[in-house]
């Protein structure tokens, strides 16, 4: 009776011993095939897989180091540009609610032609286009009728008629005495205005100094999330920065696992040749090869996904080839500015965390923002002046004795005494806005601590990984060297060589991952104070949209900001100086 043994050869029964020349020409048959194998293998070995840097040098790749490329992203990162650009506008609403501390001086002229008047032929007589025609009187000039103190009663009243008369009639002739309405505004022909107004806040009831604590709150927290944004920034360029380089290692691992599987098909089909195997470990060595070949594709495809996201991080053309030159397993390298040995001991303090930071000073902005709206119910007191020259010629141009002064100054106050319920409302929406940034601060704190922990945990368990990897790779690739000289003289089986190959690919791949991992860990805890909260909770909503939300809540209405404006003065029109009151940050995104 035939059986098959466990080496895959088809023998006779145990007790049955083929004759000593058979035996003979086997082990001759044994020895060529050992012999072929050999040399097949030291031709596989010389052919080995091109590798990524092989293949970009090929192709004039640009070498690009961590380093270069996290100074690569600083430079062109547009999520770093929104955040300075926020810090821009902060301090332009800086400027805006300090401004109500200073006096508002403005400037103003103005030219008018009148072409039809109301009062032309007011009182009597006919009309032109450039003066009043006033009743007609006795010929001037007026003076001529000034009569003698030693005239009689009779002579001194006809010369008053006669000079009332004549004076009305705008006869004067130069002389002193008599109105000219054309000369005082009433239907003149040309109006010029030269105004210069000026007012200053001398009380607001803390409105001011409300919207002053507000704007700087949120600088300063826009200056933090620039920063936040710069360290983030650097995590992602080294995140996927490794992410490129262990794909880099994956492909070569793949690649290299193929070639295995090749040279084992080659052994097989050449043992299966002299009848030395069966034709099932042929086919089985044809499926672990063809097994193979789509792990190859998958790792390349993964290969050129990093390499797109970390192009596009860069801001570098997609098509631009690169090398990188910093290995996953170089303990020195890191992002430009970072002092590495940060993460030894890293400062793990809450209050410290950028977040937490930024949520302090959102409790600041609301109380800025619950004193403005208190302000509205209390009397505010404005100092206003204006100056103007104003002129009335009856020619075009006027000339400078046509000037005359116009100045009045104004001690003005303003309180509201009904307004509908609209201030009660602007302190209901201030105080849960302060109510909700001090949840808000309480919640980022609990998240920060979590946080940091999680960071911790990741980087210990990364680097015993890393740690117990090395040895690992170091015995399985021992072992799979042992497992082909025992398959090649036919003491194991295809089987174990196959599971020996997978164990050293496994435990290569792990090394990688290890690798990365460590790298990660390391530099995110060098920059655990400045970066953004990573563990968040199910419930926790993305802080620039509650900070969105807020600041729509927060926008003041038009009554609210009129009322805000100190007194108005009287005399000339301003032509500006009106008050906005202060944004929150990010309004404008």
């Amino acid at each position: 009776m035939h059986n098959v043994n466990t080496n895959g050869f088809r023998g006779m029964d145990s007790h049955k011993r083929p004759p000593h020349g058979r035996t003979f020409r086997t082990r001759l048959r044994t020895i060529g095939a050992s012999l072929s194998l050999l040399l097949a293998a030291s031709v596989a070995g010389a052919q080995q897989p091109v590798t990524r840097a092989d293949s970009a040098v090929a192709l004039n790749a640009r070498p690009l180091s961590l380093e270069e490329a996290v100074n690569v992203a600083q430079g062109a990162s547009e999520v770093v540009s929104i955040a300075q650009n926020a810090v821009t506008r902060s301090r332009g609403q800086q400027y805006q609610a300090r401004s109500g501390l200073f006096p508002q001086l403005n400037a103003s002229g103005n030219y008018t032609r009148t072409l039809k008047s109301q009062f032309q032929g007011a009182f009597g007589g006919g009309t032109t286009s450039d003066s009043t025609i006033l009743p007609s009187g006795p010929p001037g000039p007026c003076n001529q009728y000034v009569f003698n103190p030693d005239s009689s009663t009779l002579s001194r009243v006809t010369g008053l008629e006669q000079y009332a008369r004549c004076t009305a009639a705008g006869n004067n002739g130069g002389s002193t005495g008599g109105i000219d309405f054309s000369r005082a505004g009433f239907g003149a022909a040309n109006a010029y205005t030269l105004g210069l107004t000026g007012s200053q806040n001398l009380f607001t009831g803390g409105r001011i100094s409300g919207q002053i604590q507000s704007a700087g709150a949120n600088r300063r927290s826009a200056e933090v999330e620039v920063s936040a944004q710069r360290a983030q920034l650097k995590l992602d360029v080294t995140s996927a920065y490794y992410d490129a380089a262990l794909s880099d290692r994956l492909v070569s691992i793949a690649q290299a696992t193929l070639s295995q599987t090749e040279n084992l098909l080659r052994q097989t089909q050449l043992q299966q040749r002299v009848g030395n195997v069966s034709e099932f470990d042929m086919l089985r060595a044809q499926v672990s090869r063809n097994n193979q070949l789509p792990v190859v594709l998958q790792r390349e495809n993964d290969r050129d996904v990093a390499y797109l996201r970390l192009k596009q991080l860069l801001n570098v053309p997609l098509e631009q080839q690169l090398a990188l030159t910093t290995s996953v397993e170089d303990s020195t390298a890191g992002p430009p500015g970072l002092d590495l040995a940060r993460a030894a001991t890293p400062d793990t303090v809450t209050s410290h965390r950028a977040p937490v930071r930024q949520a302090n000073e959102a409790v600041a902005a609301q109380r800025g923002q619950l004193r403005v709206a208190h302000a509205e119910r209390i009397p505010s007191v404005t100092l206003s002046s204006s100056y103007g020259r104003v002129a009335f010629p009856n020619a075009l141009f006027p000339s400078l004795a046509d000037f005359r002064p116009n100045w009045t100054v104004t001690l003005g106050t303003s309180f509201p005494i009904f307004a509908g319920g609209r201030i009660r409302g602007d302190e209901l929406i201030a105080q849960a806005n302060l109510r909700d940034a001090r949840a808000r601060l309480e919640q980022t704190r609990e998240y920060a601590a979590l946080d940091s922990r999680v960071a911790l945990s990741n980087l210990r368990q990364a680097a015993a990984t890393f740690t117990a990897s090395e040895g690992t790779a170091a015995q399985a690739q021992r072992a799979y060297q042992i497992a082909e000289v025992r398959y090649r003289e036919g003491i194991s089986t295809q089987l174990e060589l196959n599971d020996i190959r997978n164990q050293l690919a496994q435990a290569l791949v792990n090394r990688a991952q290890a690798g990365r991992s460590v790298q990660i860990a390391r530099v995110r805890l060098a920059l655990l104070p400045e970066l953004p909260i990573q563990s968040q909770g199910a419930g926790q909503t993305n802080l620039s949209q509650q900070q969105q939300q807020q600041q729509m809540i927060q926008q003041q209405s038009p009554q609210q900001s009129a009322q805000q404006i100190g007194a108005p003065s009287q005399g000339l029109p301003s032509t500006g100086g009106t008050q906005r009151p202060v944004a929150q940050p990010g309004s404008n995104q």
